[in-house]
């Protein structure tokens, strides 16, 4: 077990560190805010530091403006509120109708979804009219994102990615956010003569094929089945709906782990399991079972193949990885392969939330080896040489990495591998991360996407 495991750590033990981190939030968001300009796009990643955008898809908008509304939550400083609802407002109605990404939930929920969750939890004053534009916002991206559907042989189907109607992307579990609010909001997708199709069946579907094809269970589905393995891409055959393969987009191989998908993964069904913990729709058989056991898998396999401090290898069959040792403290500056702060932020914030499903004390043997593994993970990144402390550089948490085979990411001079960079995502996650373990701390209300 790589990750060192220290059961006295708590959240209120990491106070010191969540002050700093949202303290040097704030700047970078006032920063990039000052400097951005819209036209470029989105931002997406860091190159020498300073933001740049891509023009792959606009993916990361969302974070941008939600970013400030979760520094907003987490300081009660009303100009970030007011700075994240003018971007919402400003530039995020045409991904609401956006029927060519498979994103709905990082965009929307971070965004519209965020207004709506302050509102409700009486952060922000109520006011009527205004939630129901947060609703209605809400309801148009659950439909819109359940438009976007390949059937399966089965007779079940799929979200499917931006690759084409072939292609399952396990980062799309995070998107049934999307589903589950318009759902809950009594909303459904009016399909061809008035068909009226359901949200949540589509949400499950979805969830359970991921679960199915997606993550790996050690039943010799192929020569590298290892319980907990993920591949980015399941692609199905779109004449008859059948399975062929996985796929990789932004890992090594189809057959080796990206950490960041396996990272979405884990995140994803931790979130659903509170879901329906809490708002209790109706019975889907089997969807609850099925994401305990992917939960499960997928946070062991995390655990297993990350290094001491809680910090994972871009790719867990990296093909440089047998030269780093994964029982000592990762090495962002190593010679050989990058690690991946994007995913310990998102990975920790999924077994943060599957240790408090599994038991919200955090007593039993499996939700105290999650929990302290979550809070190993967020130890290290709120401090250096994670936390970017310089106000010369635009990102909040270095050494993210973004798409190691087409060569996007920055390899600084007398480098060999990239680091020094950060992410909207990443720096997103590392927010919502430390949002969460901010309100653990001060024993406030349990951050959940439902409200």
């Amino acid at each position: 077990m790589p990750i060192h495991l220290d059961l006295q750590r708590t959240p209120r033990s990491l106070l010191p560190k969540l002050h700093r981190l949202f303290a040097l939030s704030a700047d970078k968001i006032l920063a990039l805010d000052k400097a951005w300009n819209p036209a470029r796009g989105a931002p997406v990643f860091t190159r020498n530091g300073k933001y740049a955008s891509r023009g792959w898809t606009e993916w990361t908008q969302g974070f941008q403006a939600g970013s400030p509304l979760l520094q907003f939550d987490a300081t009660a400083e009303a100009r970030f509120l007011e700075l994240g609802r003018s971007q919402t407002l400003r530039r995020m109605a045409p991904h609401l109708t956006h029927f060519g990404a498979h994103d709905h939930g990082f965009n929307i929920i971070s965004t519209y979804g965020n207004l709506w969750r302050l509102m409700r939890e009486g952060k922000i004053p109520f006011n009527q009219h205004e939630l129901n534009f947060y609703e209605l916002a809400l309801k148009i991206s659950g439909a819109v994102q359940a438009a976007r559907w390949t059937r399966t042989a089965d007779g079940a189907g799929f979200i499917y990615s931006f690759n084409g109607p072939h292609s399952l992307f396990v980062d799309s579990i995070r998107s049934l956010r999307s589903l589950a609010l318009a759902h809950c909001l009594g909303h459904f997708l009016l399909a061809e003569h008035d068909q009226r199709v359901s949200l949540l069946d589509r949400l499950a579907s979805h969830a359970l094929l991921i679960t199915r094809y997606n993550i790996y269970y050690g039943q010799g589905r192929d020569i590298y089945d290892v319980p907990g393995r993920v591949a980015h891409e399941s692609l199905f055959n779109t004449i008859d709906g059948s399975y062929r393969c996985p796929g990789a987009q932004q890992g090594f191989s189809p057959f080796s782990t990206w950490t960041r998908g396996l990272a979405w993964a884990l995140l994803g069904c931790a979130e659903l399991l509170e879901f329906l913990a809490a708002r209790k729709p109706r019975a889907v058989a089997g969807l609850k079972a099925a994401l305990v056991r992917a939960g499960r898998v997928t946070a062991d396999f995390y655990i297993a193949g990350s290094f001491a401090d809680g910090l994972p290898p871009w790719d867990t069959a990296a093909p440089n990885l047998d030269r780093l040792d994964l029982s000592k403290p990762a090495d962002p500056f190593n010679a050989w392969e990058p690690v991946d702060s994007s995913a310990a932020a998102i990975a920790a914030q999924g077994l943060f939330r599957l240790a408090h499903y599994l038991d919200p004390s955090g007593k039993t043997p499996d939700a105290a080896r999650y929990r302290s593994a979550a809070l190993t993970a967020a130890n290290t990144l709120f401090d250096e040489p994670y936390l970017s402390t310089s106000p010369r550089h635009q990102g909040l948490v270095l050494h993210s990495v973004y798409h190691r085979p087409n060569g996007w990411d920055t390899i600084a001079r007398g480098q060999k591998i990239p680091n020094g960079e950060s992410s909207m995502w990443g720096d997103y996650h590392a927010r919502e991360l430390g949002l969460l373990l901010l309100r653990e701390a001060n024993s406030e209300k349990y951050l959940a996407f439902f409200a």
